[in-house]
């Protein structure tokens, strides 16, 4: 069975900490077993791995987020990068030809899809080794895992399967509801539904024929060719609720998308992370801050209290997901923060004249890393070193870095910088018209 993790996501919802190239997958804010951190990504890599499902992973991301995604899996799987967002579906055939004309994959292989932003425990991945078994007696074209609903929630989908025998392994799907209010997801919940964990398993010859339905081709260089025209398509709605033959098998323990601040807030290590703190009666109330500014909350319970370089957040918990809509009419036209494979950077200042935009950066490299080699020729820089040492290269002419430097680089000249330690930097780009206006991305 291959397994491909999905890893898709607009990162609104964790808004102001995730974003469109960090996502919260990224977010390394849940407690890992050995003491500090994890990120949601990684900590689905350690369970697969740990299940023995590791030897066959395949990471489907936006081309902008590829580097990042080798950094958080520690470049131990393959990681291919979709040219635009277009939906579940899409990105699941995208991974599934890749595969395929790779020649790591048959048509009768078994394809299993899963997102790789999942909080879930260790049996959840271990259910994962059942799939082939199951879906060989059942005869079924595809299978889906579910979950038990604690609550009436409206904001995942639902199964309904058949009432089987209770020992039974799986269940017949009747049929599907995706995010009903919270009076239909009762009445579901009532029909023994199962929470949609949006894993699927088929055989890769099963996919194939829904592209042919659509008018797709079956080449992952074809379908790549289609991209910027294709639309965006879930594949709950071109393949499962198509399905007739389709059966599920539910899961008893622990899940969630930790999809809104009051999901993730339950699974935090502390109560406040970050420089400031909670006085008083701050009861069921958390504080997230990542600027080196310190926030304080005073008397103030059941709120999330974010702040990150993209903006301040401060919400009641229950109705801290609503930030996606408001996000939705009011976003910001220019990210503030970004992680990439070699670092981060944030956007310290931005002026707008007559002569251009001028932008100062704070770059920060990760030991061992390096800003690419690249030109600008519509922007010139200069660059002075905060801390760490490293090299940079001008116009092919390489010099040693350290705290206190500074260096020059004018419009059209090619430059670069590799960090032999952590190294932060300063830059300050003056662009003219025509620049593409991207602070950093790869």
């Amino acid at each position: 069975m291959h397994t491909i993790l999905l890893c898709g996501g607009s990162g609104q919802r964790l808004w102001p900490l995730s974003g469109s190239i960090r996502s919260k997958m990224f977010l390394p804010l849940l407690p890992a077993p050995g003491g500090g951190t994890e990120s949601m990504i990684g900590r689905v890599c350690r369970q697969l791995a740990q299940a023995g499902l590791d030897e066959s992973l395949l990471f489907v991301a936006h081309q902008e987020q590829v580097a990042l995604t080798q950094r958080h899996t520690g470049s131990n799987y393959p990681v291919i990068g979709e040219p635009y967002k277009r939906g579940t579906f899409t990105a699941a055939a995208f991974g599934a030809l890749h595969l395929l004309a790779a020649g790591k994959a048959q048509p009768e292989d078994i394809i299993c899809i899963a997102p790789a932003d999942m909080f879930a425990d260790d049996d959840f991945f271990r259910q994962f080794l059942q799939f082939e078994a199951i879906l060989d007696a059942s005869q079924a074209e595809l299978l889906l895992l579910g979950t038990r609903p604690v609550y009436p929630s409206e904001q995942y989908g639902y199964i309904v399967p058949a009432q089987e025998d209770s020992g039974a392994l799986y269940a017949p799907v009747i049929s599907f509801a995706e995010k009903p209010d919270r009076a239909r997801a009762q009445e579901l919940i009532q029909q023994q539904a199962l929470w949609n964990c949006g894993v699927f398993a088929f055989r890769l010859g099963f996919l194939q024929k829904h592209l042919e339905r659509l008018e797709l081709p079956a080449g992952f260089a074809a379908l790549s060719a289609l991209y910027p025209g294709l639309p965006v398509r879930s594949f709950d709605k071109e393949v499962a609720e198509r399905c007739t033959k389709a059966v599920t098998i539910r899961h008893e323990g622990e899940w969630s998308d930790l999809g809104s601040w009051d999901t993730l807030t339950d699974r935090l290590p502390a109560q406040v992370i970050g420089i400031g703190g909670l006085w008083g009666e701050c009861g069921d109330s958390y504080l997230i801050n990542e600027l080196e500014v310190p926030l304080h909350v005073i008397g103030v319970s059941g709120i999330v209290a974010i702040a990150g370089p993209e903006g301040i957040l401060i919400a009641d918990r229950m109705e801290a997901h609503l930030i996606k809509d408001i996000l939705m009419e009011h976003s910001a036209k220019e990210m503030r923060y970004g992680e990439t494979g070699w670092g981060s950077y944030t956007v310290l200042d931005r002026e707008s004249g007559g002569a251009g935009l001028v932008l100062t950066i704070m770059l920060t490299l990760l030991p061992d890393h390096h800003l690419p080699e690249m030109i600008c020729p519509h922007s010139a820089k200069t660059w002075m070193i905060v801390s760490g040492h490293g090299e940079v290269t001008v116009n092919g002419h390489t010099s040693a870095a350290s705290a206190g430097g500074s260096y020059t680089v004018a419009r059209g000249q090619r430059h670069a910088v590799s960090a032999f330690s952590a190294m932060k930097l300063i830059e300050v780009r003056m662009s003219e018209a025509g620049d593409d206006g991207k602070v950093y991305s790869c």
